[in-house]
């Protein structure tokens, strides 16, 4: 009997074998086709036992099925619900429009998984091994299940449109022989990608991609040393938020929430630079206690990216750099001991609104942490610093920034401006301390006074002189706009010209830093 010639009436084909025949009535049944023998250690599709002829059908029979199956007994939906079973041949449903619903679970196939430009109701792969899963551009009405499968050569989903949600939970996936383990650029997905306690070992690419609510790679193990990313995924759009955070061991009700405290957790760990540049993200990028091991060449890079929150409370990396260069986020929540050291991090336009610190996070190593992203003198980090703290009402706090700023402003100069600033620092610290003045001229004034009081004071002109008033004489000195009527009445000589010719330097300095530091203020910068 042909293929064909069977299929319309039911009857089976010829050609089929035993196991193979019990598929083609369980499929028009609808019933789970259950070849596993009970013992975990032989229906391990992962482990090494043998799984002979009575587990073992052609994926030629697969196909003809799913693409051309009999129709359904009556009363039933036909479905393809197979486990235990050892799927020989490659699967090659390319270009195929499978309307039965697939279910695969605890299944070994013995090559290549072929699903390029194949339509899909709902497809579950469950806990089953597979040399490699090529879907560019499959396209499902539904989920696309893949949890705890192993992949020897990869999966590309590159362009794969799926309609509610992705699922590699648990999954372990070795890299393909272009070094990627999962290729998904330009993959859209209605709802959720979850790929929580994944095993990453290669590139795990999803650049352009679109994830309609969130991405959790909670407890996720990203590994690639063989090239410069293990998460590369640029321009990546995210409805809600991306989870880089633990996630709970043990319980299947955790998966795709943050695990309680004092529940045993496995955190997301990622041996290999992540590049999320331009990312869209629509509620959070949570960092929470993720750990990054990078090279001095690789790093965590967020430039560009646009979120309402960062969650930036992962370890601090110990080596390689940390990029947020152009990106805008409305709420830093942030921990003092999350951020890289000097040299490693940088923040060139980088815009927040409001801090959240997690934990304490004094104002000194909130400096340290500006500093840290400026190798050279850049004022824009201070200024954004000074402005959300202004904001916060924290105006005393945004002052000693914007005086840290100048300070470091300073170590930039030339020698005679460097020594210009150091006046101004000690004087008045640049007009954020105008205080200081007032003690600097009370000082003087003093001081002055009791000298001049015992100064040879010989008048220019007989008769028309004031009285000598030694304090008055030094105040006349020091305020360089305003005349008391004393300094142009008297004839000074030797030291005590000189001393004047200080007081009257030294009063000019002090009014051009108060007046300095009065225009900062008005300006409010």
């Amino acid at each position: 009997m042909t293929e064909g010639a069977g299929i319309r009436g039911g009857d089976l084909p010829d050609d089929l074998t035993a196991t193979e025949a019990g598929m083609w009535q369980a499929f028009r049944n609808g019933s789970v086709y259950d070849l596993s023998s009970g013992d975990a250690l032989v229906d391990d599709p992962h482990g090494g036992h043998p799984w002979g002829p009575e587990r073992t059908v052609r994926a030629r029979i697969v196909c003809w099925l799913l693409l051309d199956g009999p129709p359904a007994l009556a009363g039933r939906v036909s479905s393809l619900k197979l486990t235990g079973v050892r799927i020989s041949g490659s699967l090659d449903l390319a270009g195929g429009t499978v309307v039965p619903y697939v279910e695969l679970r605890g299944c070994r196939f013995e090559q290549d998984v072929l699903l390029p430009e194949a339509r899909f109701t709902t497809l579950r792969l469950v806990d089953c091994a597979v040399p490699r899963l090529e879907a560019a551009r499959i396209h499902t009405e539904g989920d696309l299940h893949l949890p705890r499968c192993r992949f020897h050569n990869g999966v590309r989903l590159t362009d794969a449109q799926i309609g509610t949600d992705l699922l590699l939970n648990q999954a372990i996936v070795y890299r393909d022989r272009t070094g990627r383990s999962v290729a998904a650029d330009g993959m859209t997905i209605g709802q959720d990608l979850q790929a929580e306690m994944l095993e990453s070992h290669g590139e795990l690419r999803l650049r352009a991609a679109t994830i309609g609510v969130s991405l959790s790679l909670r407890g996720a193990r990203l590994a690639n040393p063989y090239t410069r990313f293990a998460l590369n995924a640029p321009q990546l759009t995210v409805g809600r938020s991306l989870y880089l955070t633990p996630a709970g061991v043990g319980n299947i009700l955790l998966s795709g929430t943050t695990p309680a405290r004092g529940t045993r957790i496995q955190r997301f760990e990622c041996q290999g630079g992540v590049r999320l540049d331009d990312g869209r993200f629509g509620d959070a990028v949570d960092l929470e206690r993720a750990r990054f091991t990078l090279t001095d060449e690789q790093e965590l890079s967020l430039r560009r990216v646009q979120t309402p929150e960062l969650r930036f409370l992962g370890e601090r990396p110990a080596r390689g750099g940390v990029v947020l260069s152009g990106a805008k986020v409305v709420n830093l929540m942030d921990r003092a001991d999350a951020w890289p050291g000097p040299g490693r991090l940088h923040m060139g336009g980088f815009g927040y609104e409001n801090l959240v610190p997690r934990g304490p996070f004094p104002l000194q190593e909130r400096l340290e942490w500006v500093a840290a992203a400026t190798a050279e003198y850049n004022p824009e980090p201070y200024e954004r610093l000074a402005a959300v703290l202004r904001a916060g009402g924290e105006d005393e706090d945004a002052r000693e920034v914007l005086l840290a700023k100048q300070r470091r402003r300073r170590e930039s100069l030339p020698i005679a401006a460097k020594l210009w600033g150091y006046v101004q620092d000690w004087t008045v610290a640049y007009g954020y301390r105008p205080g200081r003045a007032a003690v600097w001229m009370a000082v003087l004034w003093a001081a002055s006074s009791v000298a001049f009081a015992h100064a040879g004071h010989p008048p220019l002109k007989r008769g028309e002189h004031p009285p000598w008033n030694p304090a008055l004489f030094a105040l006349d000195l020091l305020l360089p706009v305003i005349d008391l009527g004393q300094v142009g009445f008297w004839r000074l000589s030797g030291g005590w010209q000189w001393l004047a010719t200080v007081m009257i330097l030294l009063g000019w300095v002090l009014a051009t830093t108060v007046a300095a530091g009065a225009t900062r203020l008005l300006r409010r910068n």
